[in-house]
This record gives structure tokens, sequence and C-alpha cells, in this order.
């Protein structure tokens, strides 16, 4: 089978891995939408603890004595929070990039080499930019 830029859908190895074509895009964005809609959610399941744990321990409303170990605990908790919404945001960045990719018709294809990706990688990591050959070759280039 081969798509509109020409390519073949299936690729040439023993294996005969199943590759990104454009055919698949509505696919795909029901899959990013779908994880996108999961972090959205669990940003504001994390907002929604950084507030109550705020409010949990401050002022004449606390339950809790204001001891240094509370304190302590409690700041390691927000930042905890916090973390764990940093990363969340970034991979929604991500994901947000891979929409507007989608719109672009350049999502599936490989910024390396400009081969299709396959579609395994694609829907464990709906994010990805590289084929796995070209990762490979980036990750043994990076300094350790």
């Amino acid at each position: 089978m081969v798509n509109k830029a020409g390519n073949k859908s299936k690729s040439d190895t023993a294996d005969d891995v199943e590759l990104y074509s454009p055919e698949d895009a509505e696919y795909f964005r029901e899959l990013i939408n779908e994880r996108r809609n999961k972090i959205m959610r669990e940003l504001g399941r994390l907002k929604e603890a950084t507030k109550n744990t705020v409010q949990e321990y401050s002022g004449s409303h606390s339950t809790y004595s204001l001891h240094m170990a509370d304190q302590g605990t409690d700041a390691q908790e927000r930042e905890k929070i916090f973390l764990l919404a940093s990363r969340e945001g970034r991979y929604l960045k991500y994901l947000d990039r891979a929409l507007k990719m989608l719109d672009e018709g350049t999502y599936g294809y490989c910024d390396s080499c400009s081969k299709p990706i396959q579609k395994k990688r694609l829907e464990l990591v709906p994010t990805s930019r590289l084929c796995i050959a070209c990762k490979l070759k980036e990750e043994k280039l990076r300094p350790k």
C-alpha cells in the first residue's frame, strides 16, 4: 500500500512493521485528544490538592499545630505537587504540538529522515518526532 507521499505503508523488513500514513490521522487525533483530556483532569486534581493543602494548614482553621516538622512535610508535599503539575504541563505542550502537526500534515513523519514513523511507536508515544532508528542515533550522540 502506498500513501499520498509515495511511501510504502509497510516497511521492507522481514517483520513487516506497519508505518504511519495520512489515513491514520483521525485515529491519532482521537488518541492525542484522549491523552490531552486525561492530563487536563489530572492538572485540575493537582490544583485542587494544592488548594486543599494550603487551606488545611493555614490560619485559624488549622486543626494541626504549626510545628516545624509539619511545615517541612507540607512544603515537601506542595513541591511534589508542583513537580507533577510541571511534568504534566510539559506533556500537554507536546500533545498540543502533535495536534498542530496533524493539522499541518507533518505528524507521523520523522523530523530527521522524513520517513514515516512506526504506528506502534506513535500509539505508545503519540508525541514522537523521530523514528526508532533516528532516536537511537540521537541517543548514541548524546553526551553522558
